[in-house]
């Protein structure tokens, strides 16, 4: 699916996604990343959700967003309470949905202004 993006806004966007991919700014990736609104992409080092570790979620708390929000492949599921720890501990809120409502979700979040993290999980097809 194709998404619209600003343009002008600066921030990086999901500008579509399908089984096996997801496009940032109209370039294609096929692995897990990280993307801020107001900083890079990252190549996530995470090949399923079942391997989400501790140093996961460490890494996205050192990013300090405002929110991350959890794309979990295909469906929704949610990381063991102990993995969310550290992001309890560091009071930064999140969200945990499948990786397309996640791509739809942090797009509306990036238009509002907001300081946001998206912890893609990416399913090979």
């Amino acid at each position: 699916m194709k998404l619209q993006s600003d343009p002008h806004s600066g921030a990086n966007t999901i500008t579509g996604y399908g089984d096996g991919y997801v496009e940032i700014n109209r370039t294609p990736y096929s692995h897990a990343v990280l993307l801020s609104s107001d900083g890079g992409i990252q190549e996530w080092a995470v090949p399923s959700f079942d391997e989400l570790s501790a140093i996961d979620f460490s890494q996205m708390a050192a990013l300090k967003p405002e929110l991350i929000i959890i794309g979990t492949g295909k469906r929704q599921r949610f990381p063991k309470p102990e993995l969310l720890k550290t992001l309890i501990e560091a009071k930064i809120g999140f969200e945990v949905m499948d990786s397309q409502a996640a791509c739809r979700t942090y797009n509306i979040l990036v238009g509002e202004g907001r300081q946001v993290l998206l912890a893609l999980i990416v399913e090979a097809i």
